[in-house]
């Protein structure tokens, strides 16, 4: 057998003080929303994971703009363009707005119902009598469905593996 060595206790070694340089705050930049003048009514509707923030503002020649475009452009579709104008048309309100949307998230479908709800909830912020002509439509109510979780041992939500008896 080779001869022991003998091991020195070690010192612990100094911890070294290490100063952070101070963190500057970073300003995440915001949207930026269209520039119009005046106060504005500002609410929220959601469908699925789309979010839009919908702003009106007061006595200003009628337009509307999702994400800083026209929403002609925005939205194509007749269909689409429909399901935005439709709590305008149920309510008969004169058309002296401008309405400005920040929508986010989801498919295309989905921004539009979600325009469609924060639409009709700026619009029974104005007028709370709206509220009897919009809430039979639906249109205040944040519509619940969402896309259901996959489980494990599944292929999808609710789609299983094809079973062999043998």
């Amino acid at each position: 057998m080779p001869p022991k060595k003998k091991i020195a206790a070690k010192k612990p070694a100094a911890k070294k003080v290490v100063k952070k340089p101070e963190s500057k705050k970073v300003e995440v930049p915001r949207p930026h929303m269209p520039e119009v003048s005046g106060k504005y009514i500002e609410a929220v509707g959601r469908r699925k994971t789309s979010i839009a923030r919908v702003r009106i503002f007061q006595n200003t020649p009628f337009s509307i703009s999702i994400n800083e475009k026209a929403y002609d452009s925005y939205f194509p579709t007749f269909e689409l363009k429909n399901i935005i104008d439709l709590p305008l048309e149920k309510t008969n309100l004169p058309q002296k707005f401008s309405i400005s949307v920040m929508v986010n998230g989801g498919g295309i479908h989905s921004q539009a119902e979600a325009v469609r709800h924060g639409i009709s909830r700026a619009l029974e912020k104005i007028e709370p009598g709206l509220r009897k002509v919009l809430k039979p439509f639906g249109y205040l109510k944040r519509d619940p469905r969402m896309k259901e979780r996959r489980k494990f041992g599944l292929k999808k939500a609710r789609k299983a593996p094809q079973w062999a008896k043998r």
